[in-house]
């Protein structure tokens, strides 16, 4: 069974957050455990979500039964994203410490920590409180395998400019560990950078408008089970972009105002022929 554990925020009617993200991981035969952090019905961009933020008690708690089960050994893939506050980031980093720290048998493959740094975005800014944003940058980027963040959250980890792709190349290698970096943007496309110390690239695809909330949560969870699939960056990227571009084609066709994530279930697999592969320097 592979296994992932998703430290992020539940939202009962937007396909947002980690419970978007299990199901996006389903069609790939993930079994997600996902841990809220807020318990919302709606995502903020549409008015007061409702619900509230899950005390820092509760998720040390459900993380305590989970590890008591014994599956922190068993964990393959590690997300976190969205957090309401420090001390629920503080968790999470004791969480990652712990999965690693877990005894694994001979040949098992250790856990990948993706941190998705959900801090802000272009014209809205920092939607976290300050002591949340700083404590993601200080005890949750430093101990991912692969940081996904927007160009604007990017710029604000590094202090670099990111309006270009080369700009975002160059500031995703200051963060010194491989990154994901989505809302690049050239002419009429927008794209998607993977960066190592080795290699980058570029996926991109043409622009479209008023696109369902939830993208940036949806490429991680593909882009995690492309890790656990063992594709190699270049056949990685492409098939977590494509899933994306794919399902915000259907739900712009469909008139959807959320991710139509389980009827594009089989899709989510599939490279997208709207999708451009670049190599980067």
């Amino acid at each position: 069974m592979t296994l992932a554990l998703i430290i992020s925020s539940h939202v009962a009617a937007s396909r947002v957050g980690g419970s978007a993200q299990a199901l996006a991981l389903v069609p790939f035969k993930v079994d997600a455990m996902v841990v809220p952090t807020v318990l919302y019905g709606r995502h903020p961009g549409w008015g007061p979500p409702g619900g509230a933020a899950v005390p820092v008690e509760a998720i040390d708690g459900m993380l305590d039964g989970i590890e008591a089960n014994g599956y922190f050994a068993q964990v393959d893939l590690l997300i976190t994203g969205y957090f309401a506050s420090a001390p629920q980031v503080r968790a999470a980093a004791r969480a990652i410490d712990a999965v690693r720290a877990a005894p694994r048998e001979a040949g098992a493959r250790k856990a990948f920590v993706i941190v998705d740094p959900t801090l802000g975005d272009h014209g809205k800014g920092l939607y976290v409180p300050l002591d949340v944003a700083e404590a993601v940058t200080a005890d949750l980027v430093p101990r991912a395998d692969l940081v996904a963040c927007n160009t604007w959250e990017l710029q604000r980890l590094t202090g670099a400019e990111t309006r270009s792709p080369a700009q975002a190349l160059s500031a995703a290698r200051l963060l010194d560990k491989p990154a994901l970096i989505s809302s690049v943007v050239r002419e009429s496309e927008v794209g998607v950078i993977y960066a190592d110390r080795r290699e980058a690239w570029l996926a991109a695809h043409p622009r479209t408008a008023d696109a369902p909330q939830g993208t940036g949560d949806l490429l991680t969870a593909l882009y995690g089970a492309a890790v656990l699939d063992s594709l190699a960056p270049a056949y990685a990227l492409p098939r977590a972009v494509g899933g994306v571009a794919e399902t915000v084609s259907a739900a712009q066709m469909w008139k959807a105002p959320e991710l139509p994530l389980v009827a594009m279930a089989q899709r989510l697999k599939a490279i997208s022929p709207h999708v451009r592969m670049e190599r980067l320097k």
